[in-house]
């Protein structure tokens, strides 16, 4: 057992090290590593991680190889086994996840792996919350009776049949009358713990790979430098492909598992449009899926896209793009396994795939990614992490603590900020400008907010469904479109969404034909197939922005 401790230590000291003879080395301690049996589940986990490395940067073919045979059998492994109670909720395959799903991941897990999704009936809270909302979900027979005859657990056990219980509760919700914001909102009030089994092609970060992405070896040590923004942003991905949707929703599905395994949720991913996905390749193995969202999903104001960020086809990251106005708010997330190596250079070459593919020249990150509210922001230094990436605070109460910080570091060298200080520095967005006289900020959703409702209370008497048909007819008549003939339906319904946020446009009847006429090819885009069309036409309308966002 020494021997393969002693295997899997030096492993892990020469993973991320490249050059004559590595490649070597690392094939004799993964073979010997493949046959070993390890003691504790840490070993097995660090043996697992050590491999996904190695897969996503490999040396050569035959480590790429090596690594990608005890991957592919990792579920099988003896010490795996013995240790897969302890490995719960790791995303190893062969082992369980146990997560609160929300409804779009749990409505996936329930068609793709039926007998698989399970109730964790440990939670008594959700036992309840099922038992008071099965009657509403049954027929009125049934009603009286499962109020009477059994609590939640047991009652779904009297009506499932051979489903499982997680399968049966996702597929009668979805038989509600309604939408699927109804049963969205039905399926998350009750809140359900679930436990996802493993199963031929459940969902795991051992086998995650996207096939059809180049490979490229590593023939130099990984990039740990921070690059510089300005100019690295300028400089293009070497491809952008756009899927076919088979292609796309295999795509999204890669992305959903990567938010399973970890016990995550983006809703770029689980609404993910297989329409409207990309693969940005950047060379050198770098590359990112770009996910954006069908139509009734949209917001009405940013586009959203989502980004997994892919090193040899192997998920080493996500982060998010909400696009306005030129502008683009960022999330960014590096997953745990490869931190330290490429993060820098990863979250250089997003902006650039934002820029290039969406049109944002500017960029900001808002507090939760830095720390409020976030304590794996705080432990990772995220606020520095962006401050040396060349981001900078606005508000004067930030810029005050950032120069006493700062006075603390050269004062003391090595000092490190404390949480406290962190979470001080967290309360304010932070802001890269590509030009830096194209200012741009974050966009005032709530003020837009107040100025729609006030545009519907007036209208109409308080009917709201008819005061947006008013709404829109009035843009028709403003934009000089004649009727909606030819608009598909997601067109005509971001239409009827955005027609009270056009009325409340000071002076829009004085606005020339043409920008009127440009002004409904934004509202119309909105609905369009792909939404970073109608982040590209909206910043193509200075008028436009200066009027909702006070941007020039």
């Amino acid at each position: 057992m020494a021997t393969a401790t002693g295997a899997l230590a030096a492993l892990e000291r020469l993973r991320d090290r490249y050059g004559p003879g590595l490649a070597g080395r690392k094939r004799g301690l993964l073979k010997r590593l493949d046959r070993a049996r390890l003691a504790t589940p840490a070993q097995v986990e660090r043996l697992h991680e050590a491999l996904c490395f190695l897969r996503a940067y490999p040396d050569d073919a035959r480590v790429l190889a090596q690594a990608g045979r005890m991957l592919g059998r990792f579920d099988r492994r003896a010490d795996l086994r013995r240790n897969r109670a302890a490995l719960a909720d790791s995303g190893i395959a062969g082992t369980p996840i146990r997560y609160r799903f929300f409804w779009p991941t749990a409505r996936w897990l329930a068609h793709r792996w039926p007998g698989e999704l399970r109730l964790d009936r440990a939670d008594a809270e959700a036992g309840d919350n099922i038992g008071g909302a099965l009657p509403q979900l049954v027929t009125p027979l049934e009603a009286p009776w499962l109020r009477a005859a059994a609590p939640g657990y047991a009652a779904l056990d009297r009506l499932r049949g051979r489903q499982s219980d997680a399968t049966f509760l996702v597929r009668t919700i979805e038989a509600m009358p309604g939408d699927s914001f109804t049963r969205e909102a039905f399926y998350d009030a009750l809140d359900p713990s679930c436990e996802l089994a493993p199963g031929r092609g459940t969902p795991s970060r051992t086998r995650a790979h996207h096939p059809a992405t180049p490979v490229a070896f590593q023939r130099a040590p990984v990039r740990r430098a921070r690059p510089a923004l300005r100019d690295e942003i300028p400089r293009p991905p070497g491809a952008v492909r756009a899927l076919a949707p088979a292609a796309g929703e295999r795509v999204i599905e890669l992305a959903r598992g990567a938010m399973v395994t970890r016990s995550r949720d983006l809703d770029a991913f689980a609404y993910g449009d297989p329409r409207d996905v990309r693969i940005v390749d950047d060379g050198a193995g770098l590359a990112f899926a770009l996910i954006g969202m069908p139509p009734e999903r949209r917001t009405l104001l940013p586009a959203v896209y989502g980004l997994l960020t892919l090193q040899n086809g192997v998920p080493v990251g996500y982060g998010q793009a909400d696009v306005l106005g030129g502008t683009a708010a960022i999330s960014f997330n590096t997953f745990a396994t490869f931190r330290g190596s490429e993060a820098a250079h990863a979250f250089a070459r997003m902006l650039a795939c934002v820029h290039h593919v969406l049109g944002a020249g500017s960029f900001s990150i808002e507090p939760y990614q830095l720390g409020a509210g976030n304590r794996e922001g705080i432990e990772s230094g995220a606020w520095w992490f962006y401050y040396k990436m060349g981001f900078r605070p606005r508000a004067a109460a930030a810029r005050r603590l950032l120069r006493a910080e700062l006075a603390r570091m050269r004062a003391r060298p090595g000092h490190r900020s404390p949480g406290a200080t962190l979470e001080r520095l967290a309360q304010w967005h932070v802001f890269f400008e590509l030009d830096p006289a194209r200012r741009r900020g974050v966009p005032p959703a709530d003020a837009l907010a107040a100025r729609v409702a006030s545009v519907l209370a007036r209208r109409v008497g308080g009917d709201r469904g008819a005061a947006l048909d008013a709404c829109s007819a009035a843009v028709l008549r403003l934009a000089g479109v004649r009727s909606f003939a030819g608009f598909s339906a997601a067109e005509r319904e971001a239409w009827r969404r955005w027609s009270p946020l056009v009325l409340t446009i000071p002076g829009l009847a004085r606005w020339p034909a043409r920008e009127r006429r440009a002004l409904g090819q934004v509202v119309r885009a909105k609905g369009g197939r792909r939404e970073s069309d109608f982040a590209r036409a909206f910043d193509a309308h200075p008028r436009l922005c200066r009027a909702l966002l006070g941007w020039r």
